[in-house]
C-alpha cells in the first residue's frame, strides 16, 4: 500500500501564502516516490494579502484553506480533520506562510505562537513517531512546535534565522541548497529551498532527496 504523506500548505504564493514552486515540487516528487499527497491547510484568515507583482499589502481578506486548495486542485482537508493516525509523514512547504500563517515567526521571532492545529499535528506526529519534514522558512515553525525536543534542523545558512531557531530550543546545522538534514531522533527532515535558492532546479534537488527521506522514514 502507498503511504498517505501530509502535505501541510498555508495559501498560495510565496510572500503571504506557501511558495508555489516549493509546493508543487514536493507533490510531483511524492508522486514520483509512489506516495499518496494528503493536502491539508488551517481554515483561517490569512495574516494579510499581498500583491505579489508590487510587494504591498492589499488590504484584502483571504482564507488559507480556500487558497491552498488553489495548489491542491481542489481536494484538501481542514488540518482540524486531520489526525496522526490518518497519514505516514508530513510535509511543510515553505513560503512566508509558513511563518505568518502556520506561525508568527515571521513577526516575533523566537516569541513566535504556533497555530494551535499546527502545533497539535506536529505533537501527534512526532509522538507517534512519524516523519516530519520542514522546507525552507516552515523549520522554523516546527522547531517551535517541538522545542521541548530541542529539534536538529537547516534553514541554509542565515544567520538571524538559525540564531532565531537556536533562541526557541532547536540546533541549527548549516547546508547547501541541495543538502538535507536529519534529526535521526525525531525522524525530522529539512532542507534550505528558497531560503538559498538561486533557482528552481537546484531547490528541486533538496526538495527531491528530503520528500524521498520522509517517505523511507515513513516505513
Amino acid at each position: 500500500m502507498s503511504k498517505r504523506i501530509g502535505v501541510l500548505l498555508s495559501g498560495c504564493g510565496v510572500f503571504d501564502g506557501s511558495e508555489i514552486h516549493e509546493a508543487v515540487l514536493t507533490l510531483l516528487a511524492l508522486d514520483r516516490a509512489g506516495a499518496q499527497a494528503v493536502c491539508m491547510a488551517p481554515n483561517t484568515d490569512q495574516y494579510h494579502v499581498i500583491n505579489h507583482l508590487t510587494q504591498q499589502e492589499t488590504g484584502e481578506k483571504r482564507n488559507v484553506l480556500v487558497e491552498s486548495a488553489r495548489i491542491a486542485r481542489g481536494v484538501i482537508q481542514d488540518l482540524k480533520d486531520v489526525k496522526a493516525s490518518d497519514i505516514d509523514g508530513l510535509i511543510l512547504p515553505g513560503g512566508f506562510g509558513a511563518a505568518k500563517n502556520l506561525s508568527d515567526f515571521a513577526f516575533k521571532g523566537p516569541d513566535a505562537a504556533v497555530h494551535p492545529e499546527v502545533k497539535r499535528l506536529l505533537q501527534e506526529m512526532t509522538a507517534a513517531g512519524k516523519p516530519v519534514g520542514g522546507i525552507c522558512i516552515a523549520p522554523a515553525t516546527v522547531t517551535k512546535a517541538l522545542a521541548d525536543k530541542k529539534p536538529e534542523v537547516t534553514i541554509g545558512n542565515d544567520p538571524g534565522t538559525a540564531q532565531g531557531i537556536e533562541a526557541m530550543g532547536g540546533r541549527h546545522h548549516t547546508c547547501t541548497v541541495d543538502m538535507i538534514h536529519v534529526d535521526k531522533n525525531h525522524k525530522i527532515v529539512t532542507t534550505p529551498a528558497y531560503m538559498l535558492g538561486p533557482g528552481i532546479k537546484e531547490v528541486a534537488q533538496g526538495i527531491e532527496k528530503l520528500v524521498n527521506k520522509v517517505v523511507e522514514l515513513a516505513g
